[in-house]
């Protein structure tokens, strides 16, 4: 992808994210506060809601700092590679990936912690009566893409299962519509997808989900503790050089969090984009349910706190996945303190 396509694409992308009744007032007030530019692992999952949630309660505007939101595009650069690149300053992904750039020599570090589980779910075929990672000994399984958060975590279950890595092998099957063909036409037999795709596995009688990676119980079962996923990432020498973007990101952020307390699903759904709560893969209805099934993922206790044992429990994941084989730094893969300044400024515990 060029720079000039790529940045075509990132400006459709914010034109149809901009906070909703923003007005033109709005728009001349955005335009005189510093500029960031996010790119998200898909901005219409549920587990990536935050970030476009912010921008539809205004939170970002409100705390001094315009965002252009974008979308990784299927085929193109990954989210966490376009922060990295400085194609974007900051990447809506896994926190995991903050871990794989510090043995690669690269400094990108989590400044906010979303999400305290993966909000996935391993969805099977159905008529395959699959219930552990052990049933799928011989067998194809699809993830988003190779290599991705994903594929770590079915390389995490399967291990835990007793699989070595060669007794199944992996696709890329990515989400929507791909991934359930792969599970419809037989290229996988299970696939590693969240809302809307599991709904849509579920309303089209394609599978089941089989083992949930979106709550407390079904993480603690098959990952062993807290999974920290959804986070913001940025290289920590920009970080640096813009306190007051970085701090304005984290603060709107932290106060969605906030919001999301006291407020429900059909709150979210009714002011989120309405192509983003019924399309062909899910009604609004279906949406908000699905919401309110996976409403544990969000950090909304920890209010963007990391989770105490969450990054061992990544690093034991990546280990077990074959990812990485030598010593990792923990500490310096994210940092709390615009979080605390965050929750200082609000007058929050």
């Amino acid at each position: 992808m060029t720079r000039s396509t790529f940045s075509a694409l990132r400006m459709a992308a914010a034109a149809i994210v901009l906070p909703l009744g923003i007005g033109m007032a709005g728009a001349a007030m955005a335009a005189d506060m510093p500029t960031v530019t996010l790119m998200v692992g898909g901005i219409d999952k549920q587990i990536y809601l935050p970030y476009q949630l912010a921008q539809s309660l205004g939170m970002y505007e409100k705390y001094g700092v315009h965002v252009e939101l974008s979308t990784e595009q299927n085929g193109g650069v990954g989210a966490e590679d376009a922060v990295v690149s400085g194609q974007v300053n900051m990447a809506g992904a896994w926190y995991v990936h903050t871990i794989d750039f510090q043995t690669k020599g690269k400094d990108i570090i989590g400044i906010i912690q979303l999400s305290v589980a993966p909000g996935e779910r391993i969805m099977c075929a159905k008529g395959t009566n699959i219930t552990s990672p052990a049933d799928w000994k011989g067998q194809a399984v699809g993830v988003t893409d190779l290599g991705s958060g994903t594929d770590d975590l079915v390389s995490y279950v399967s291990a835990r299962a007793g699989l070595a890595p060669t007794d199944y092998t992996k696709i890329a099957a990515g989400a929507g519509q791909t991934m359930i063909a792969a599970l419809k036409f037989g290229k996988a037999v299970c696939g590693i997808t969240s809302q809307p795709t599991v709904n849509a596995i579920q309303k089209l009688d394609v599978g089941y989900p089989a083992i949930d990676l979106s709550t407390g119980a079904g993480v603690t079962k098959w990952l062993g503790g807290d999974f920290p996923a959804a986070n913001v990432l940025v290289s920590r020498a920009w970080a640096d050089a813009h306190p007051t973007e970085t701090q304005g990101v984290v603060n709107a952020l932290v106060a969605t969090l906030n919001w999301m307390k006291t407020h429900t699903a059909a709150d979210v759904a009714n002011v989120m984009p309405k192509d983003f709560v019924s399309n062909q893969l899910s009604s609004q209805d279906e949406y908000i349910a699905a919401l309110q099934q996976d409403w544990g993922q969000f950090n909304l206790d920890g209010l963007g706190m990391m989770p105490e044992n969450g990054p061992q429990t990544v690093l034991d994941i990546e280990k077990a996945a074959g990812k990485i084989s030598g010593n990792v730094d923990l500490p310096a893969t994210f940092t709390d303190q615009y979080v605390q300044a965050a929750l200082k400024l609000e007058g929050l515990n």
